[in-house]
């Protein structure tokens, strides 16, 4: 999993060259045929023209992360969550709530390591990333906060087994000791989880690919309203229906994040376009769907166990859509060339009349 950056080749000269329609990839203007104006005379018409590539070259290097990565995206998110529930229902005393937030985040969290380093390629490689320890590194930085998370997750986790070892000798000591260091184990989990649900939007937001680089604003919010969605959804399902009351108010304050988080996505011009066409469109908009779906449910399921679990499942697989979607649009928007050039054009003509202006 490693940043991605544009191609050293000047993309001016890149795409001073265009192509008019189909069947004309040599990137040269054609003539095109005459028509008769309105008032008898004759015009020249040219169709709207589209980018090509130089040589057919891509102007980034596409992304080399397989679909590992947007698993990856989604079970740190649902790990991330889950321990932010867990804590919260240790603190109120829902013990049914509580278990299902610790083992959800341990899931999550296993889950994500293996995606990494499968992703990877080789499990020695995640060990060297800990070897550094670069603040200014996206990547180093949730490398860190993943391997810290994890055996916080886990102890927290682990925990919820001591009431069933025996009461004597030392798997007694165990059991006695166990309880509190879970406790601590857990609240420690969540103070390192908002970090875990977010830096993936900000490594996304730190490449040169365009759909992710210029939704920096927005792709940490999106990405801590999908994280609390999928946990809110686990929660719903696996709980105790009498100790989900807090999961239906987390799921209106998930739905408020992500939304305002996503509206921003699309306004980000041309390369927010992505986010609204094609595959990566269609799954973003299922996400939205999912999303309101599954929280309206929630918030009318109060009596209904199997309200609960319909709106439960609903707010995970809007988590995936979305994620997944996110992912996709990336990859969309480093495929066409347009989605980089275009930004810059503006971005220097912005610049080149500034100048002027001064």
């Amino acid at each position: 999993m490693t940043d991605e950056t544009p191609s050293n080749e000047p993309v001016g000269a890149r795409f001073s060259e265009f192509r008019t329609g189909p069947g004309q990839p040599d990137g040269k203007r054609h003539r095109q045929p005459r028509r008769r104006g309105g008032d008898g005379g004759e015009q020249l018409t040219v169709p709207p023209a589209d980018f090509a590539s130089y040589y057919g070259r891509p102007v980034l290097k596409p992304p080399v992360w397989k679909y590992d990565i947007a698993g990856y995206l989604f079970t740190g998110g649902l790990a991330a969550g889950s321990a932010l529930i867990g804590a919260g229902a240790q603190l109120t005393g829902r013990p049914g709530l509580r278990k299902v937030g610790r083992w959800t985040a341990l899931g999550g969290v296993a889950a994500s390591t293996y995606l990494l380093i499968h992703d990877l390629g080789r499990p020695d490689r995640f060990h060297h990333m800990l070897r550094v320890a670069k603040v200014t590194s996206p990547m180093s930085v949730g490398t860190w906060i993943l391997a810290a998370f994890g055996p916080l997750a886990g102890a927290a986790a682990i925990a919820e087994l001591a009431p069933l070892l025996p009461r004597h000798g030392v798997l007694g000591l165990a059991r006695r000791i166990g309880p509190p260091i879970g406790d601590v184990a857990g609240l420690a989990a969540a103070a390192t989880a908002p970090a875990l649900a977010t830096y993936t939007g900000v490594l996304l937001a730190d490449t040169a690919v365009p759909s992710w680089h210029d939704a920096y604003p927005s792709l940490p919010f999106v990405f801590a309203g999908s994280a609390l969605a999928a946990a809110t959804g686990v929660g719903l399902i696996a709980a105790p229906a009498e100790q989900t009351a807090p999961l239906r108010r987390l799921a209106l304050a998930a739905a408020a994040v992500e939304f305002g988080g996503g509206h921003q996505l699309e306004r980000q011009g041309l390369t927010g376009e992505p986010y609204t066409r094609g595959r990566s469109g269609r799954l973003v908009k299922a996400g939205r769907v999912l999303l309101a779906v599954g929280t309206v449910a929630a918030l009318v399921s109060r009596r209904s166990r199997v309200l609960s679990v319909i709106s439960g499942a609903a707010l995970v697989a809007s988590s995936v859509a979305t994620r997944f979607g996110v992912f996709e649009a990336g990859r969309v928007s480093a495929r066409d060339p347009k989605y980089t050039v275009v930004p810059q054009r503006e971005r220097l003509d912005e610049s080149r009349s500034t100048t002027t202006r001064r």
